[in-house]
């Protein structure tokens, strides 16, 4: 009994770590198990096995090669100057890191950096992270993280899973964020005089004024920016050394886009983590009680519930912060972009953009033909489905959703029903 007392304080360190570790962890997600279903393990198996390879240069390491294989345009370049990255020392508002995105895959470049950053979108347990080193080796590896990206990037401001994130901040000239002055999680519902704080941004947006392009000059005085000198410009070149970068652009709509496109795969991953966990807990209790494998508490109903509703607010754009003047951006980012969409027979899609009054001209998230999308369980999916027609054939007249016109519904409704008929019939 002499060391008895050792059995308290190892109870409550065990206590602590059962009630820290992270439900995403947890069976049915295993969110540090090995992800095979994503876009860059089965790039490295295609590196493994030969089939594939990365050329290096001497300027920008492997990124070039890594866009190419992961076919992500350098149009979609942004520039963030702010020290919020693992590489926070080699960043600064002489050296922004540079990020590169597509549907479901995210490049973090800094000048002199030791490793590309990658985030990229496992369909059932939400984004993992990977690190590739920028030294000249012949057989290149990504390696996955092992925990430290997910202590910001599972967080309330992700939906409390793995996920992506855009903040904005007040930033000195070194590129450190005030953080007494208060940081902003920016996404589409947020105001523009909210965005961009500590990057850089490329194109017009008239009268409106954001925290891009300005340094935070006032310790005593943080938030007193200069944003009229960062208002509405086109060139980066007075700022920075802009020949370092693959384009000299920061692009306005790109931003917009990454940050409406970054909510919403959260959200799709929360309805994932929801649909998954409840269906396994159902599975314990029914096997504990004797029920019919396939029975549906309550319980389960109400999460499906909550979150398809969480999906389909975000996803019609309800809350949307509403431009008061056109945004035209600097690149070549908004036609590519838009080139890309599921189109039906009238030509109409998803992703076209409006940039007049909001984002798109057919506010409904082009998220919709994602790979998290297409593999949520079948109950989620037809919760959504059922959600979204209840809306858009005018069940619902509730404010939520006043911002859409009965034109708005109707077409949303047509292109929805003829590109992805199979999703709609779930709702009938």
């Amino acid at each position: 009994m002499k060391n008895a007392w050792l059995s308290i304080p190892l109870l409550l360190v065990a206590a602590t770590l059962l009630l820290a570790q992270d439900p995403y962890d947890e069976p049915p997600i295993n969110y540090s198990e090995t992800s095979d279903d994503n876009p860059i393990a089965e790039l490295q198996k295609k590196l493994d096995d030969g089939s594939a390879q990365l050329e290096y240069d001497e300027e920008h390491g492997f990124l070039q090669a890594v866009l190419k294989a992961l076919e992500i345009s350098e149009e979609s370049q942004v520039l963030v100057y702010s020290k919020t990255s693992f590489q926070l020392s080699a960043i600064s508002p002489r050296k922004p890191r540079a990020l590169y995105y597509n549907d479901h895959s995210y490049i973090g470049w800094v000048q002199g950096g030791d490793v590309i950053e990658v985030m990229t979108t496992d369909p059932v347990r939400g984004e993992v992270f990977y690190t590739l080193s920028q030294e000249n080796d012949e057989a290149p590896k990504f390696v996955r993280d092992k925990g430290q990206c997910t202590v910001c990037h599972a967080s309330s401001r992700t939906q409390r899973v793995p996920g992506g994130l855009v903040r904005s901040a007040f930033v000195n000239a070194g590129g450190m964020p005030h953080y007494g002055a208060g940081t902003f999680n920016t996404d589409q519902t947020s105001p523009m005089s909210e965005r961009w704080g500590g990057w850089y941004v490329t194109g017009t947006h008239g009268k409106m004024r954001h925290m891009g392009n300005a340094i935070s000059r006032d310790r005593h005085d943080p938030e007193n920016i200069d944003r009229e000198a960062g208002a509405n410009v086109t060139d980066l070149s007075e700022l920075f050394k802009v020949d370092k970068y693959l384009t000299p652009h920061s692009d306005i709509v790109a931003l917009m886009v990454l940050e409406h496109q970054l909510q919403m795969q959260n959200l799709l991953t929360l309805a994932s983590h929801e649909a998954r966990r409840s269906a396994h807990h159902d599975q314990v209790m029914n096997e504990a009680l004797e029920r019919s494998p396939d029975f549906e508490s309550e319980t389960t109903q109400r999460r499906i519930a909550t979150a398809a509703n969480k999906v389909v607010s975000y996803m019609l754009f309800a809350d949307e912060a509403k431009l008061t003047n056109a945004i035209q951006g600097t690149s070549q980012f908004a036609t590519e972009f838009q080139a890309a969409g599921e189109k039906d027979s009238q030509g109409r899609s998803l992703r076209e953009l409006d940039l007049k009054s909001r984002l798109f001209k057919y506010p409904c998230s082009y998220m919709i033909y994602s790979t998290t999308f297409d593999e949520l369980p079948l109950n989620m999916q037809t919760a959504i489905a059922r959600r979204l027609r209840e809306v858009l054939e005018g069940r619902d007249t509730s404010d939520e959703f006043a911002h859409l016109s009965q034109t708005d519904r109707a077409a949303i409704a047509e292109i929805v029903n003829e590109t992805k008929p199979e999703f709609w019939k779930l709702g009938d």
